[in-house]
């Protein structure tokens, strides 16, 4: 096998970082002439890994700053769908999150097409999220563990997973899918609605660069729940 060019293994190493938390958003990286020092290399080269991941949205360089993890910039989206515990609080409500089901697991074949990902570890949440302790939204995610090893560690029992990933795990692109449903006996149950009530159902899915970090499916009672969508210039 042909050993990786210095640049990419420089590039790599950076993006691990930032895919695993360690580098938050708005974490100054070392300057070049540190990773320079570092792997023993020339600055062309730092250069080359610094511009390629500047390039994917995950650094953001600041004249006689530094360089930093960059914010989302997928937020350009006319759709804009909040963290729901941001939205909660925003109404001046308050949020509480039950945790219903947590597993880690070997991916499965349709975990695998929901973050197109051969094979790996996901971590499987199914969540219930309440405003003023009502029934609000029926949360099912899969995050990447391969991609987001540092989920392994957080406790969702207390910490919602979207507000966590948005603070934690850069992103680039997102894709939304809404639909309505008739809830079925279990999403009836757990959202204090009647058996086929309406519901409108949310998916997402988030990439860094070509690979998917989380999928999403969110579902609220339809007649308490609508999306607002703006016009982009």
């Amino acid at each position: 096998m042909k050993p990786r060019a210095l640049h990419e293994r420089i590039r790599q190493d950076i993006e691990a970082r930032i895919m695993s938390g360690a580098w938050a958003v708005g974490h100054r990286i070392p300057y070049e002439h540190e990773l320079m020092a570092a792997y023993g290399c020339s600055r062309m080269t730092v250069n080359k890994a610094l511009s390629a991941l500047a390039g994917r949205g995950l650094l953001d360089s600041r004249k006689r700053a530094g360089t930093f993890v960059a914010a989302p910039r997928g937020h350009r989206a006319a759709l804009d769908i909040p963290d729901i515990a941001a939205a909660i609080a925003a109404e001046g409500r308050s949020h509480r999150i039950g945790l219903i089901a947590r597993a880690e697991r070997e991916a499965e074949p349709a975990d695998r097409e929901q973050l197109a990902m051969p094979n790996g570890r996901v971590l499987a949440l199914t969540c219930l999220h309440r405003a003023d302790e009502r029934p609000f939204a029926l949360e099912q995610r899969l995050i990447n563990l391969e991609l987001v090893p540092a989920a392994r560690t957080v406790d969702f029992a207390r910490e919602s997973p979207g507000a966590w990933l948005l603070a934690h795990v850069p992103w680039s692109d997102a894709r939304h899918r809404i639909c309505a449903i008739a809830a079925d006996r279990a999403t009836a149950d757990r959202l204090g609605l009647v058996l086929g009530a309406p519901c409108l159902a949310v998916e997402r899915w988030t990439w860094r660069g070509e690979q998917r970090i989380t999928y999403v499916r969110q579902l609220y009672p339809g007649e308490r729940h609508a999306l607002e969508a703006g016009f982009l210039e």
